[in-house]
This record gives C-alpha cells, sequence and structure tokens, in this order.
C-alpha cells in the first residue's frame, strides 16, 4: 500500500499531489523541480508531454495518503507517543537525536535545543539512508555481474571440457587403430614365414622319408638274401651285389639349410622402437601451440590449435589468463625466454595478418590499424592494406618487399636477443630486430582476414 501511495520521484509518501493529463501522480514540488530541470513540462514516467504548467491537485490521493498515515499511527501507538506525557511525538530533536512531544520541547531536557518536525527529518534522514545503499547496489550490481560471468565460464568450461576430450579420445582411437593394424602386419608377417619354413620343412621330410623307405627296402631284401641257403645265396649274389650298389651312399648327413629357424631378430629387436618410428607417418610435430584461453571472440582456431581465422562473434567468458586482446588474435601457449626456436607459418590466402612475438600483454585494432597496449612489447611484421610494415615495439616502418611471400619462417634467438623473418620458399631474409628485452617472449599471431593462417609443422 505504501509503495502504491509513494511519489515516482521522492519515492515518499505523496505531500500536496498532483495530477497531469496522463493521469500519473507526484508531489507538487517534485514535480516542480522536475519540471525546472528539463522545461519541456513531460511526465517523468511516460515522457508525454503535460499542457498545462500548473497541474490540478489531486484530493483523492492526498485524502488516501493522510488515512494511511493515520491508520499506521493508530497500529503502533507505543512507537507515537511519548512515554513521559502521552503526546504525539510530533518532532525530533536534532540535539539529543531522538523524537520528542511538544512538551518534551518546552521542558528542561530539551530548553535550547534544536528541534525540527518528524516529517522533514524523516524525509532528509530517508534520504540519507538511500544514498548509503547506494554503494550497496552497485555492489549488488558487480555481484549479479560477476555471478553471470562466472555462469558463462562454469558453462564455457564444461564445453571445453567436452570438446577437449572428444578430440583426446579420437587422438588415441587412431592411435589404437594404427597399433592392431601394425600388430596385424606383422603377426602376417610372422604366419607367412612361418607358413613358408614349415612347408620348407615339410618337402625336406618327405624327401628323408622316401630315402628312409627305399634304403629300409634295400636292407631288407638283402638281409633275407643273407639268411638263404648257400646255393640260393650263391645264385643271387650277383643280383643282391647290383642293388645293393644302386643305392647311393650319403656323403654328408641330411642339413636343414641356412634359415630355416624362424628370424626371431627380425621380428623382435627393437620391436618397441619400431613401431614408434612408424608413428611417424601418422603424427605431426607443431613447434608453436595456439592457446585458445588467449584468442578474441571473433577468431576461429582449427581442433589442431595451428591454424586461426576471423569468424562469427562467440560468447567467451572475459579472460583471466594472461593476455586480454580486443581483436582477432591469439598468442602461443609457451613463452621462451632462453635457447633458439622456429617456426614456419603459412600466409598465403590471408590479406590481414601479423606474425611476431610480444611480451604479456595485448594488442587492439583502432580504425583498421594495429596497435599494441602500453605496457606492451612487441616485434612484428603487419601485413594490411597491400602493405608491410615492421613493429619494432611501437614504432611502424614501412617495408619494400619485391614480392607477397606465401610462407614466412621466424627465428627467435634470444641467446643473441634476435628475431629474423625469412621467405621459405626464396630462402630470403625479409626482417630482422634486435630486442632490447629480457622478459619472456610469446608467438603472437593475428588475422583479420576470412583465409586462415596456419603454423606449419616440422619434420620429426
Amino acid at each position: 500500500m505504501e509503495e502504491n501511495l509513494s511519489c515516482p520521484i521522492c519515492q515518499e509518501l505523496f505531500t500536496d499531489p498532483v495530477v497531469l493529463s496522463c493521469s500519473h501522480s507526484f508531489c507538487k514540488d517534485c514535480l516542480k523541480s522536475w519540471w525546472t530541470e528539463k522545461p519541456t513540462q513531460e511526465c517523468p514516467v511516460c515522457k508525454r508531454r503535460s499542457s498545462r504548467s500548473d497541474p490540478p491537485r489531486n484530493l483523492v490521493l492526498r485524502n488516501l495518503c493522510e488515512a494511511f498515515v493515520q491508520q499506521r499511527e493508530r497500529k503502533t501507538p507505543g512507537e507515537q507517543e511519548c512515554g513521559v506525557h502521552s503526546e504525539r511525538l510530533k518532532l525530533f530533536c536534532l540535539t539529543d537525536q531522538q523524537p520528542v512531544c511538544v512538551v518534551c520541547r518546552d521542558s528542561a531536557a530539551h530548553r535550547n535545543h534544536s528541534c525540527k518536525p518528524v516529517e522533514e527529518v524523516t524525509k532528509d534522514l530517508r534520504g540519507n539512508l538511500r544514498k548509503c545503499l547506494e554503494p550497496l547496489a552497485k555492489n549488488l550490481q558487480t555481484a549479479e555481474e560477476v555471478q553471470k560471468e562466472f555462469d558463462l565460464s562454469l558453462a564455457h568450461v564444461k564445453k571445453q571440457f567436452h570438446h577437449t576430450g572428444r578430440q583426446i579420445r579420437d587422438q588415441f582411437g587412431k592411435l589404437h587403430q594404427f597399433l592392431v593394424e601394425e600388430e596385424e602386419s606383422r603377426m602376417k608377417a610372422l604366419r607367412k614365414e612361418e607358413e613358408q619354413k614349415t612347408q620348407r620343412m615339410k618337402d625336406k621330410m618327405a624327401a628323408v622319408s622316401r630315402e628312409i623307405e627305399a634304403l629300409s627296402e634295400s636292407i631288407r631284401a638283402t638281409e633275407e638274401q643273407l639268411r638263404a641257403p648257400d646255393v640260393s645265396f650263391l645264385l643271387q649274389y650277383k643280383a643282391a651285389v647290383e642293388r645293393v650298389q644302386r643305392c647311393p651312399l650319403l656323403e654328408e648327413e641330411p642339413q636343414q639349410g641356412p634359415g630355416a629357424l624362424i628370424d626371431q631378430a627380425k621380428h623382435l629387436g627393437n620391436l618397441a622402437f619400431n613401431i614408434w618410428t612408424n608413428t611417424k607417418k601418422l603424427v605431426q610435430f607443431t613447434p608453436v601451440i595456439l592457446d585458445p584461453n588467449s584468442a578474441s571472440g571473433v577468431l576461429v582456431l582449427s581442433e589442431s590449435l595451428a591454424s586461426l581465422k576471423k569468424g562469427p562473434e562467440q560468447m567467451l567468458p572475459k579472460n583471466a589468463e594472461r593476455f586480454k586482446t580486443s581483436s582477432p588474435a591469439v598468442f602461443g601457449s609457451e613463452g621462451f625466454d632462453s635457447g633458439s626456436r622456429t617456426w614456419d607459418v603459412q600466409v598465403r590466402d590471408s590479406d590481414d595478418w601479423i606474425l611476431g612475438v610480444m611480451t604479456e600483454s595485448g594488442v587492439s585494432v583502432t580504425e583498421g590499424d594495429w596497435c599494441l597496449d602500453d605496457k606492451a612489447l612487441g616485434w612484428a611484421i603487419i601485413y594490411s592494406n597491400l602493405k608491410y610494415e615492421a613493429l619494432d615495439k611501437k614504432k611502424h616502418t614501412a617495408l619494400k618487399l619485391k614480392y607477397r611471400p606465401s610462407r614466412i619462417r621466424l627465428h627467435l634467438d634470444c641467446s643473441r636477443r634476435r628475431l629474423s623473418f625469412c621467405d621459405v620458399d626464396c630462402d630470403t631474409r625479409l626482417h630482422s630486430f634486435s630486442l632490447v628485452c629480457t622478459k619472456k617472449l610469446f608467438p603472437f599471431f593475428a588475422n583479420n582476414g576470412r583465409e586462415p593462417i596456419t603454423i606449419l609443422p616440422q619434420e620429426i
């Protein structure tokens, strides 16, 4: 009820309310102050312009407000009456900061104290309390925004989990399939060798069996001849000798020959190493991996995290990682401050890109021009609007190239503090920088075009 009887401007109970032609009511003084700031004489609620500068009073609303106040006072008589004089507490002692009645004001306890009507003091104190609530309201709004951001981050983490898990399963599935095929291939070779050598052994065994059978038959017949009577032995002696002589004697014992056994060394020697070597045909090594958590919302990365291109805007949580970018840009997942590193980037189809190294900061695009944040340090080559530029920290220098390179090699030598750019196809140096910085440097890539730029794999 109190909310319905409150002025939309001061949020207090109506005091001398007036009504506009649009049927909205306000305190007379509140509306006058509002129109003083905005001389168009429009309604503060619906913005409809009032035709009268002195709107009529809303007597019905005033009576309702007075009746509401009286009813509220009747409900809490103990709070509205003085406990000493049983008079209404209509005044507020500013000195003692407490409500008093008329008799209290004239008493010795409050003599010469400054007093004001309760209504005036209440209005001022309500205003002060509302001002005290303003920081809390702002904190509440901030907390609600943070909660929304956390909800978005939670949803993004779930999305990252499922996407990354699927890729891991796919990669292991390929490796599992490769191992299964590799096992089948090696078992097939082993079975083939076993079948060949088993058949060769069986053939030799069959030949030896036939020879054994022939020899056994000759020996048996000759032994029978030896057991014959003398006359029969003599009559068949010549034939027996010829039969024995027809059976050739073995100069050497039968041999299995070389390669009769399975070559286990061939199948088992360095087996795991050989399998690992063959996986080179299946896998690739990319020297620089893009960090999705540093990518802006208009950038699309490939599943291998080696290619980037500009795409539709994505709903991403605010980046709480190392980098904050407001452009189609992304950083490498690893920074370098020692050793020597090399990576090749294919930029053939893109017409707006930047390649280089930067410190842990960000970049932005202003009216089509790339620029660094105040605390950033970077060295790069920029291609935009059919022009090449060298970016040395924050200084832009035009580069005059005779041709458009398709593949660019970046060589970062941290020990010598030097960064070089070369054309891979022509083996020509494009530009080089001397790095006056000892901080960790991260590979940096940006692509403002729809065609991708790709970090090329290296030979293993």
